[in-house]
């Protein structure tokens, strides 16, 4: 059944999600925080900044105009960084229908109040748990503009929901799985982050397969370990959202964070990383925020405080892997 999806943001996650949805033949609306950016991609039909090359139907309407955000919307859908989740939908909260579902594909960990993008949308919005999904896994989103193979998982405490939002957006060429898992699913999309970074510093670095095969095994017992602390569910990690996006964005030489990582390991400071990109780093925030949830839950996790060293401590990396490597010798579960 046809029905109408209000996408918030304008980056190339929510773009491409934007391009799936109306190949399904939904009405679909870009709502951007920039109004010149939002006519610009109007304009040319294309999201010059965050997906270029990749052309917009017309059917697709793209606006900066806050009064049509949601007019005539079933469904929203919340592509904004998650360090600016809170902001934008504050801005957008009283135009925002109370009964409408809103699934995010956002990945990261909120500094301060260390919620994940599901929990500050249901507080800016005073939603309940089941009108809140989430849409995560190995999804870059160059491969699946051109139509490659991808598969992801959409989790919501609401089974009813989860299968909403697969249907809504699953195509021959994007699979889309359910998962009731949600505090797994989202931890393990942020966390993944800070350890592509890492991947990218050893990219960056010359270090080898070994060390690189190592450092995403040792990185996703960590992650596992935080999310179990936190409520999860074991099997979350061992899937899409898990180490599948983990390989994904550890190896995709486009990932915004494995490359940002390898600028470092190359031997640029983290404010020359920064600049050289256009697009958000939520590694970066994220690594802070992991750091705090670990001190919180006692959980022990090397590999980030490695890489909160070298983002905040001024560390360098070659320094920061000899600390790691050389840590008292232990049994490996």
């Amino acid at each position: 059944m046809k029905q109408s999806i209000a996408v918030i943001g304008d980056g190339a996650m929510g773009t491409v999600c934007a391009l799936l949805l109306a190949e399904n033949g939904h009405e679909v609306r870009i709502w951007s925080a920039f109004p010149e950016q939002a006519a610009e991609t109007a304009a040319k039909r294309e999201n010059v900044r965050f997906l270029p090359g990749v052309p917009l139907p017309e059917k697709i309407e793209v606006t900066g105009e806050e009064e049509r955000a949601f007019a005539g919307a079933d469904v929203a859908l919340s592509a904004v960084p998650t360090q600016f989740i809170r902001a934008v939908w504050t801005r957008l909260a009283n135009r925002f229908p109370r009964d409408m579902p809103v699934f995010s594909v956002a990945k990261g960990i909120e500094n301060g109040t260390l919620q994940r993008p599901s929990q500050i949308l249901r507080e800016v919005l005073g939603c309940s748990d089941d009108r809140v999904a989430v849409l995560s896994g190995p999804s870059i989103a160059p491969e699946i503009a051109a139509r490659l193979p991808a598969t992801v998982a959409a989790a919501s405490a609401n089974t009813a929901l989860a299968e909403r939002v697969q249907a809504l957006i699953a195509r021959p060429y994007f699979r889309v799985y359910t998962n009731p898992d949600l505090v797994g699913v989202e931890l393990a999309g942020a966390t993944k982050n800070v350890i592509a970074i890492a991947a990218g510093i050893l990219d960056g670095m010359g270090s080898g397969c070994n060390a690189k095969a190592a450092l995403l095994t040792r990185g996703l017992a960590e992650i596992t370990r935080l999310g179990l602390a936190l409520g999860a569910l074991p099997a979350t990690f061992a899937g899409l959202a898990g180490v599948g996006d983990l390989v994904t964005t550890c190896i995709s030489l486009v990932g915004r964070n494995r490359s940002f990582g390898e600028a470092i390991g190359r031997g640029r400071t983290v404010e020359e990383a920064l600049a050289a990109t256009r697009s958000v780093v939520e590694g970066v925030a994220t690594t802070a925020s992991v750091i705090a949830l670990a001190a919180r839950t006692g959980v022990e996790m090397p590999i980030t405080e490695a890489v909160n060293r070298i983002l905040f401590e001024g560390i360098t990396p070659s320094r920061a892997i000899d600390r790691l490597m050389t840590r008292p010798p232990k049994a490996e579960c």
